[in-house]
């Protein structure tokens, strides 16, 4: 049954005359009386009967407007409701995240929009940003990080968000040769075994890049993506690797920048265009500015 058709019967059952109904809704009495035979069929009972020259209610029709009231009020609450996704942070945002950027950005996101009435749900996959759109699919937010030099566009169906850049640094074993140099030269890591990830992933575009504006090819003789695990290789003297200069080391190894050279990560928060209009989302990417920002000036803090 038609919502406004039932909306017209209250009418006549508080103002008791077709006429009176028509003229609180801007209706003239005829249409009225068409809506209410096409509701009555609908029904499939009697709703109105004569009385005199005009009409009154059924049994049935009095029990219909009972129902409708309790219809047209849970209208208004679902209404209300979706006014407040409208203008209030509500709701779940599902979000992916590069596994270094999830260690980095995750828990304080998450906390924090929960503080804001969002519940994130979190999730670390290990892609190429270029599958960010594909991502979209299942996700509202995705986090990805790509090589500074990567100038590749989105495309207009995409909205990319700049969170932070962060450099990149050598990562050495404690007692190597270029471990008390403030600074590294590239070439001077020519002949070195590097350890590298899979291709198509940050640190391999990085890598890339500095063999093309160097001339440097680095040999790399291992490929790992988890920054934990690179650890151990360089500490074992496996090879020499990058690492982002905010991801948190847990073994006793030597950070340098590079000398001659500017390498960086730029990390980015990927939407579909269009989806920070809904608050939930648009929360999210503040809280990540916010969060990302804070991790710059933490580590940027004179000692």
């Amino acid at each position: 049954m038609d919502v406004e058709r039932l909306r017209l019967l209250r009418e006549l059952a508080e103002r008791g005359t077709v006429h009176a109904a028509a003229d609180a809704m801007s209706l003239t009495p005829s249409a009225v009386s068409q809506q209410l035979k096409i509701l009555q069929r609908e029904a499939g009972v009697t709703l109105l009967e004569p009385a005199g020259r005009r009409v009154r209610l059924t049994d049935a029709g009095r029990v219909l407007v009972s129902r409708t009231d309790e219809v047209l009020a849970a209208l208004d609450r679902a209404r209300a409701d979706m006014d407040s996704y409208r203008s209030t942070p509500r709701g779940t945002v599902r979000v992916a995240m590069f596994p270094s950027g999830a260690a980095m950005l995750l828990a304080g996101l998450i906390t924090r929009a929960a503080a804001a009435g969002v519940e994130v749900l979190g999730r670390d996959i290990d892609q190429p940003a270029a599958n960010a759109p594909g991502q979209l699919a299942d996700f509202d937010v995705v986090v990805v990080h790509r090589d500074e030099r990567d100038v590749a566009q989105w495309g207009p169906r995409i909205e990319a968000t700049l969170l932070l850049r962060e450099p990149l640094e050598i990562l050495l074993p404690p007692h190597h040769r270029l471990s008390t140099r403030k600074r590294v030269p590239l070439r001077e890591l020519a002949d070195e075994p590097w350890i590298g990830v899979e291709g198509g992933l940050m640190v391999d575009d990085v890598l890339r890049s500095l063999a093309a504006i160097s001339g440097v090819n680095p040999r790399i003789v291992q490929r790992v993506n988890d920054f934990r695990v690179v650890e151990e290789l360089v500490l074992a003297g496996v090879g020499v690797a990058l690492l982002p200069r905010y991801v948190l080391s847990t073994r006793d190894l030597v950070r340098k920048p590079l000398s001659g050279v500017r390498i960086a990560r730029r990390i980015e928060a990927v939407t579909r265009t269009g989806a920070t209009s809904r608050p939930a989302v648009n929360a999210v990417i503040r809280i990540l500015k916010t969060l990302a920002h804070e991790t710059v000036e933490h580590n940027t803090r004179p000692q």
